[in-house]
């Protein structure tokens, strides 16, 4: 094997074991090394079965049931399969097969991966629909509860009694909707596919206008004061992630702080800051850094899906800013939000 070959061996982070026309193992990356527990000084001229011991989920040797050697000439390859070593550690086990003019095996690639990696996407998927079906199960249960009522019971009450059943109705609707908004924003995040439509937008207009949504929701005007320190540079922004993301940073102030919230904003450098401070607790240093993670409710595991933070970080990252937390002022916590100026796209 050339200099060349091993270095790009070297440099993979999955494990590689590498064996020749015969069988033997003529290369083992680092990451291989670190996996199997072995040293490359080890295995290079072993048997690629003594070096790799695999068995699939019922103890079959997985080498005697592909012969990778002695298989059909056609095959390429052997799709990712969970394995297990002599130990009992799993990994996820994907075969290439490198095949002369005769078809037989010149090489054969065997690659490596952890399933740590795997186990905590599959962990997140199962907290995410979890947290999908517990959000979903409340609103859904009174809409059809008060629905039922109304069908079999309509003339039984008055026009205010039904007023008020649909209305609830109507406002657990909302709830639905907004939860499955949250479960398509943190999929387009996730996959890099968040759509950018800027156009010019009045930023102190925007959060009066998320100020005024809580106080029609019942949060007293005189829980909120907004600043304005000093004129904006003309702000080009998608106007509905905009309102998205002050939207939630003032609901996580009502719903996470104390007393009253400020809301200021003001320009530096190419663009607009805007900071959120509520006078509770505050968040300790040692978890500031996880409130933007999925799932994060500031340790009330009833307050929502917490996803609002991790949807705000998203977001504004697709328009080239950066949001941060810290202790506010006056005690609490300050969300810190910085935006570019940014300029006409349609990415």
């Amino acid at each position: 094997m050339s200099a060349a070959e091993k270095a790009i061996y070297d440099d993979l982070p999955d494990g590689l074991v590498v064996a020749d026309a015969d069988g033997v193992v003529v290369a083992l990356n680092p990451a291989a090394e670190r996996l199997l527990g072995t040293s490359a000084d080890a295995a290079l001229g072993r048997d690629y079965r003594d070096v790799l011991p695999l068995t699939d989920d019922q103890a079959r040797d997985w080498w005697a049931c592909t012969d990778p050697y002695g298989g059909l000439p056609s095959r390429t390859r052997q799709p990712e399969r969970q394995l297990f070593l002599d130990g009992g550690r799993e990994l996820l086990v994907t075969a290439a097969y490198v095949r002369g003019r005769d078809r037989r095996v010149e090489r054969l690639v065997v690659a490596l991966r952890d399933t740590h990696a795997r186990d905590r996407i599959e962990r997140s998927r199962a907290n995410l629909v979890s947290t999908v079906a517990h959000e979903l199960r409340s609103p859904l249960t009174s809409v059809k509860g008060f629905t039922a009522t109304l069908l079999a019971k309509w003339e039984r009450f008055n026009d205010d009694q039904k007023k008020l059943m649909l209305q609830t109705v109507n406002a657990d609707a909302d709830r639905v909707t907004r939860l499955i908004t949250e479960l398509l924003d943190v999929s387009r995040i996730d996959a890099g596919r968040l759509e950018m439509r800027k156009q010019v937008v009045d930023l102190p207009a925007a959060v009066r206008k998320a100020v005024a949504a809580e106080v029609a929701a019942g949060e007293p005007e005189s829980r909120f004061v907004v600043r304005e320190l000093g004129a904006l540079p003309e702000m080009w922004v998608d106007p509905d992630k905009l309102h998205q993301v002050i939207g939630n940073l003032v609901e996580n102030a009502l719903r996470h702080g104390e007393g009253t919230v400020t809301v200021t904003l003001g320009p530096e450098r190419d663009g607009a800051v805007v900071t959120v401070a509520d006078q509770g607790v505050g968040i300790p240093e040692a978890i500031a850094a996880r409130v933007f993670n999925r799932f994060w409710r500031g340790g009330d595991r009833r307050a929502g899906t917490g996803l609002g933070l991790y949807i705000v970080k998203g977001l504004v990252e697709a328009h080239g800013g950066s949001v941060q937390v810290g202790p506010a002022p006056g005690g609490g916590a300050e969300f810190r939000l910085f935006l570019p100026a940014g300029t006409p796209s349609f990415l």
